[in-house]
């Protein structure tokens, strides 16, 4: 993809940007100032989270808002968005971190939605937005076409930030995630494909199908290919210092690799993360797991952290005054492209699949907020491009609207969706699985450390035992309970939901045994076949309202 290299002193109607430089031949002074600008933004997003946490706000609306009001004379060292260090750090390690949170078997039951909405409605929102910024401001073809793009996608920090103050059914929240994961990959091959038009003059269909195809198959055969390679050097590893250097190396070198051979990066990280987190995580100890998922966990929060507050100060608060009626003009053209992309898509789907509820629908539409990635995208625009400079400028000011109009409203819109609503029943049964989940943890950490030789056998038999009568205790009390209350959840629809969310886990679950055994040869395919078609007959019949 072609990109625009940022330079010192690049002043575009009042956006200023400055390139983080970071080079060993850098003065001592310049050092120190770097570093107590890191200092000082950490100081300000501890505060901001303290105060965002107090006023029950999304802690990235908080951070742009604070960027906003710090002025950058304050900071000792220049410090800004580079779309070099955005796209080759920040993002693998966000979609890196995405990936390997996702449980496969969830997302395998929400795959169809998930690839329709990334694919299709992506492109469909892009073509509709490109057309109405195309006419709406006067905008060439090629740089409206870009816009859309870049419009598409959306900031789903700031929505699971929003699903985390509202309860929402479980496959909604899989969806929502799994669109993100694949719509930023899909986003940045068509913004690579519309670049490609720019610089050549002219491109041929089926070179256009020829490189998606490169792109897809090829992003998805890397992250394979390295995905499996670390998993195999999991069983080697066991020490959670070396396995986390390891998917650092595997995350970052995977999107460079993919650059390097022309295939999509993002989906080449997506799948490997997807491999790694749900296969790799299983050769390694319960708390080797744990160490990972938290150095994760801090990575992608810091990441966050830095990109969110860095987009506030980037933007010249007086001067994007005067974009803000363009920048609105933009959110209504991307919304519109979203609404006409996403009830459209998702009517035809119902006659192919479980349909989603119409409520459902609204928040995708409601959740279609603008980030980082976005601004990082425009920067790398070429500079060649038409209107490439007042374009920079609306889309950090509608990325500026939509964290801040949208971001704080979308919450309290959710809730008044009512998706979903916790009967007392599912928050005991949550609590006793609470209770499983830790227990049989720490048995299987016992069981390592006994293996090791780490334990005598005496004390791993009583703490053993003492976990024991908790899996005991309330596995015998999830039993009472499913027994009371198994008859009346046709009656009860909160209870009805998780019920069938917990059934659709299992028949997937058994799906991917059988045919597992089927490839293996341990079972013949008619018998395999016959059973799984009776299990998608319960899939189907469940329904999650």
């Amino acid at each position: 993809m072609g990109r625009g290299v940022v330079v010192n002193g690049f002043l575009e109607q009042g956006v200023t940007v400055l390139q983080l430089d970071t080079g060993l031949s850098a003065s001592g002074g310049e050092i120190t100032g770097l570093v107590s600008t890191l200092i000082i933004l950490l100081l300000t997003a501890t505060a901001v989270a303290l105060i965002t946490r107090w006023l029950r706000i999304p802690y990235v609306v908080g951070l742009v808002l604070a960027g906003l009001a710090i002025p950058k004379t304050l900071l000792p060292g220049a410090i800004g968005l580079n779309p070099d260090i955005i796209l080759n750090l920040f993002l693998p390690i966000l979609i890196f971190e995405a990936a390997i949170n996702t449980d496969i078997s969830r997302l395998r039951s929400t795959i169809k939605p998930i690839a329709l909405l990334a694919g299709p409605g992506v492109v469909l929102a892009s073509a509709i937005t490109a057309t109405l910024l195309k006419f709406g401001l006067g905008l060439a073809w090629i740089t409206a076409s870009a816009i859309g793009v870049i419009l598409t996608i959306t900031d789903t920090v700031s929505v699971i930030a929003a699903f985390r103050t509202v309860p929402v059914p479980g496959r909604l929240a899989t969806i929502v995630e799994g669109e993100s994961l694949f719509n930023d990959g899909i986003a940045l091959v068509l913004l690579n494909l519309i670049t490609t038009i720019h610089l050549q003059g002219a491109f041929s269909a089926s070179e256009g199908i020829q490189q998606l195809l490169i792109a897809f198959v090829g992003g998805g055969l890397l992250g394979l290919g390295l995905g499996y390679l670390c998993v195999g050097l999991f069983q080697q590893l066991d020490d959670a210092l070396s396995t986390i250097l390891l998917t650092v190396a595997v995350s970052l070198g995977t999107f460079q690799i993919g650059q390097f051979l022309g295939v999509s990066s993002a989906i080449a990280v997506v799948i490997a993360g997807l491999v790694i987190g749900n296969l790799g995580f299983r050769q390694t100890s319960a708390s080797t797991k744990v160490t990972l998922l938290n150095f994760w966990e801090y990575a992608g929060f810091g990441v966050n952290t830095f990109i969110f507050l860095l987009v506030g100060i980037e933007i010249n608060p007086l001067s994007i005054m005067s974009t803000i009626p363009a920048a609105i003009l933009a959110i209504a053209a991307y919304q519109i492209g979203r609404v006409c992309s996403i009830y459209p898509l998702l009517w035809v789907f119902r006659f192919f699949d479980r349909s989603l509820p119409l409520r459902w629908q609204h928040v995708l539409i409601l959740g279609n907020v603008k980030g980082s990635l976005s601004m990082a995208l425009a920067l790398s625009l070429p500079f060649t491009l038409p209107d490439r400079s007042p374009v920079i400028t609306l889309v950090f000011s509608t990325v500026l609207v939509s964290l801040v109009g949208q971001g704080l409203s979308l919450a309290g819109l959710v809730k008044r969706l009512r998706l979903s609503q916790r009967s007392p029943t599912q928050d005991k049964i949550e609590q006793l699985q609470l209770t499983l989940i830790a227990a049989k943890a720490a048995q299987q950490e016992l069981g390592d450390l006994l293996q090791s030789g780490s334990l005598p056998k005496s004390l791993y038999e009583e703490l053993f035992a003492t976990y024991q009568a908790r899996v005991a205790s309330s596995e015998q009390e999830l039993r009472d309970l499913y027994n009371r209350r198994i008859a009346s959840l046709e009656k009860q629809s909160s209870d009805r939901q998780y019920l069938d969310g917990l059934l659709c886990r299992l028949y997937l679950a058994e799906k991917g045994a059988i045919a597992d055994a089927i490839r293996k040869g341990l079972l013949s395919e008619e018998i395999g076949e016959s059973y799984i078609q009776a299990l998608n007959e319960k899939l189907l019949s469940l329904k999650e309202e």
